[in-house]
């Protein structure tokens, strides 16, 4: 955490969500959203719009992005460097990142805003902030870099982040286009937690990413978090399964965003890096409420879950740092977004997520 972030938000066990709700109007999705996290709400991204799917929301203005057909969910995404203009793209693109990361404040203008039409839960969110009470802060997210390289491929089947071209401008386009995000929200006079949503760095260490080196993706995640930080914000990242989290307990991240249900066994033998990452003032984003199995989130219950918090900060606490001051560096999540779930079972996951922070809350603070 920067000195420019350092005491402007605390956790304090308080409840947020992921992001994706399995709903088809952004009206709906925010009034989950305030009955289940009035505190910290978010905006909601709805996938089953083709726009708000995780790599295309967020590949507008970056040249070496192609998309066919984007309003049909199987329209292709694709990268591109070899069309006619592309020279003379880039080089746009270019003075026009120069800009902004000149001047913070151009990118309202810039190619790095995100559409409405992408968009559409972000501009419902921050038309109802002004009439929010109780409002402690805000979050927003945006699909990470190296998710976005990974996911796309260029025209011959080879994933972005091979290309040297397409993932410096990526990740650049990215770290804007959080900057202006991060922007956009702290109209609402809140702190900004900015999430990157990272699930591709679950596959850090297979065979399909054997060349990927550590340094690589930590200067990709610092230069969004730095890109975060310059629009006044917090950078959060997410990572709904196993990674390298000593890699990002080690990042110049604020939030750090896991599946603490499904993989608290992975990252609990780092307790001198976890510590580390608590002294600088950093929050940790607590997944224990179960999003990946339908008989996880039914069996449940306030009471189970907040045993496992319990259990698991066990792990963590010790002399100088007992349960109260891990809360109050923790804030309460679903262990990844909802939108692939039905409803019935999404608004059970809401209702665990508050319940259970409340209950914490009520235990340590």
């Amino acid at each position: 955490m920067t000195s420019d972030t350092i005491g402007r938000f605390a956790g304090d066990g308080l409840p947020v969500l992921i992001g994706s709700l399995p709903l088809d109007s952004h009206q709906e999705a925010l009034d989950w959203i305030f009955e289940a996290t009035p505190e910290i709400p978010l905006w909601p991204q709805l996938p089953s719009n083709p726009r708000e799917q995780m790599l295309p929301q967020f590949a507008e203005g970056i040249p070496c992005i192609r998309e066919e057909d984007p309003v049909n969910a199987t329209g292709r995404i694709y990268y591109d460097t070899a069309y006619d203009t592309f020279a003379d793209d880039m080089l746009a693109f270019y003075e026009e990142y120069i800009g902004v990361a000149e001047n913070i404040s151009d990118l309202a203008n810039s190619r790095f805003t995100t559409s409405r039409e992408r968009a559409a839960g972000l501009y419902a969110l921050a038309e109802r902030l002004p009439g929010a009470k109780d409002l402690r802060a805000v979050k927003g997210q945006v699909t990470g870099p190296f998710t976005m390289l990974t996911g796309i491929k260029d025209t011959q089947g080879r994933a972005g982040y091979f290309d040297e071209t397409i993932r410096e401008m990526t990740t650049k386009g990215i770290a804007m286009k959080a900057a202006w995000q991060t922007s956009f929200l702290s109209a609402g006079n809140a702190p900004v937690l900015m999430f990157i949503d990272e699930p591709a760095l679950a596959g850090l260490g297979s065979s399909a990413f054997i060349s990927v080196t550590t340094a690589e993706i930590r200067e990709m995640i610092n230069e969004v978090a730095g890109a975060i930080h310059l629009a006044g914000g917090l950078a959060g990242i997410h990572v709904c399964a196993n990674t390298d989290w000593e890699l990002l307990l080690d990042s110049e991240i604020d939030v750090l965003s896991f599946d603490a249900y499904g993989f608290f066994d992975r990252i609990a033998p780092l307790q001198k890096e976890i510590n580390a990452y608590l002294d600088r003032g950093n929050i940790i984003a607590w997944g224990g409420i179960p999003t990946s199995r339908e008989e996880d989130i039914r069996k449940e219950s306030v009471q189970s879950l907040a045993d496992l918090w319990n259990t698991q900060m066990d792990a963590i606490s010790g002399p100088g740092r007992n349960k109260a001051d891990l809360l109050r560096q923790t804030i309460i999540t679903p262990s990844c977004g909802t939108g692939s779930l039905s409803p019935e079972l999404a608004g059970r996951v809401l209702e665990l997520t508050r319940a259970v922070a409340m209950e914490l809350r009520k235990q340590h603070l």
